[in-house]
């Protein structure tokens, strides 16, 4: 019976999801998407955990419009 191979170091993991968000970054910059890289691991953490892609991108919209209104209204957004 062949041995069990070990877990991945947690630094390997790590490494690995960096790469990961590094390559969807770098597809959300391709696409213009205005994702940094903290906001693209947010994002994939909550679909991850079950969270509805479409849904999370809508959500994006219509904080993004939401948010370009009260700027463009002259509103301090950081006061709330």
């Amino acid at each position: 019976m062949p041995a069990a191979a070990p877990a991945p170091s947690q630094d390997v993991k790590r490494k690995a999801a960096r790469e990961v968000i590094d390559i969807l970054h770098e597809i959300a910059t391709l696409l213009n998407t205005r994702l940094d890289r903290q906001q693209l691991s947010y994002c994939v953490s909550l679909i991850e955990n079950g969270a509805n892609p479409e849904a999370l991108a809508n959500v994006i919209r219509q904080l993004r419009e939401e948010y370009a209104v009260e700027y463009v209204s002259g509103e301090d957004v950081g006061a709330r």
